[in-house]
């Protein structure tokens, strides 16, 4: 068969031009230090090189997430342990203040440093992240969440929407605590009213508690309860509502039995007089703050309180603050858990980080020392081709004629 000059130099050059590829593709993936750069190179592994890669990057978003949370929790947790000493420390001065030995002038001292306290607990309360939003206000935190109203009350301004950040895939951590779980929604220790002790108050006596124990008969209402004279040496108690309408009378009173009023049970301990009177009002939660508030009140009074019914209000006030201390610590243990969520979570991602990393190195990193011998062999072969069109290409039938 005979072999055309045109069909001898396109073929030696197709030859040439191959092996060049050869040699730039091994080049490419040396400077590179990847074995595969194109699906073309092994499509199988390409496959699995871009679900690792995919797999790797949200990883890093979920660890990037994490970093946010932790960092927002963290300061959650760390102002809520600040705002628990401070209450405990503000228990210890209500305690120190009740002491009959103190004077009026040394419990205003009391009240005095008690209401820097109670500043500090607010600031604390609207304490800003490194954005200068609200870590308090729940969704809202663009807007102060607590501030006195025209009443001199603290109130919150905040709504209680959780924020929260993905940290795995169909897995969610809450990143903030409202502020009304915090500070303001602590269940009333009394139960689900509050007592109004007259300033009147001669007997001994302090409520317990009133529940409502029967929600069919409920009648929400503030209630007066008075205690009058039997006329046998003993006491009953006529109850009231809130139009003055004569509602019940308990007879005789029983310090053992709870006093039974359209579906509320108030207990009263102690040994009241006749002519004693107390209200109750529905209060199902309570504000440390307003606890504090009024304990501050309290102690500005005077001697108010070592009469009995400042003796009674401030037992109900310790209740209420220890109720008031134990839901932030709850709220605090509650952040404390999603740290231990967030850094298990944060372990796992970086694990499987590795995982995956190691699985793409295995398929996509160059073994420089196979790469080198074959380059060396293109080139090898290259400079063979090269020379072997040169030598044909040069050769003439007049050298032989």
């Amino acid at each position: 068969m005979r072999i055309s000059t045109g069909q001898m130099f396109q073929q030696s050059t197709n030859s040439i031009l191959e092996k060049q590829s050869a040699t730039n593709s091994i080049v490419g993936q040396i400077s590179s230090g990847k074995r595969v750069e194109t699906a073309g190179d092994d499509p199988v592994a390409a496959i699995a090189i871009d679900n690792l890669k995919q797999k790797n990057t949200l990883v890093e978003q979920f660890i990037k997430n994490i970093d946010y949370a932790t960092n927002h929790v963290q300061q959650t947790e760390s102002q809520l342990g600040q705002a628990d000493d401070l209450a405990a420390s503000m228990k210890e001065s209500m305690l120190r203040a009740a002491n009959g030995s103190m004077t009026s002038a040394e419990r205003q001292v009391i009240a005095d440093d008690m209401r820097q306290s109670l500043e500090q607990l607010m600031s604390i309360a609207n304490t800003k992240d490194e954005s200068g939003n609200y870590i308090f206000g729940g969704t809202k935190t663009n807007d102060i969440p607590f501030a006195f109203d025209n009443n001199g009350q603290i109130v919150y301004s905040g709504d209680s929407g959780i924020r929260k950040s993905n940290i795995a895939t169909g897995v969610q951590v809450n990143t903030n605590t409202p502020g009304d779980a915090a500070f303001m929604n602590a269940p009333n220790a009394m139960g689900d009213y509050g007592v109004n002790y007259s300033s009147l108050q001669q007997g001994d006596f302090v409520v317990t508690s009133a529940k409502i124990i029967d929600a069919s008969a409920h009648l929400p209402d503030t209630y007066s309860f008075s205690f009058v004279d039997d006329g046998a040496g003993g006491l009953n108690v006529e109850v009231y509502d809130g139009a003055a309408n004569l509602v019940t009378t308990v007879t005789p009173f029983d310090a053992s039995q709870p006093v039974t009023v359209n579906g509320i049970a108030v207990n009263i301990d102690g040994e009241p007089q006749a002519g004693d009177t107390f209200s109750i009002e529905e209060v199902a939660e309570v504000s440390i703050f307003d606890t504090l508030s009024k304990a501050i009140a309290l102690f500005e009074s005077g001697d108010d309180t070592q009469t009995p019914a400042g003796q009674a209000e401030l037992a109900q006030l310790l209740n209420n603050l220890d109720s008031g201390v134990n839901q932030m610590s709850q709220q605090r243990s509650y952040t404390g858990n999603s740290l231990k969520v967030l850094q298990q979570y944060s372990d796992n991602h970086t694990d499987e980080k590795i995982i995956n990393t190691s699985a793409l190195s295995k398929l996509e990193d160059l073994d420089f020392a196979s790469a080198i011998t074959e380059f060396e062999k293109q080139q090898l072969a290259l400079n063979a081709v090269s020379s072997l069109f040169t030598k044909v290409g040069t050769l003439s039938l007049f050298d032989y004629i």
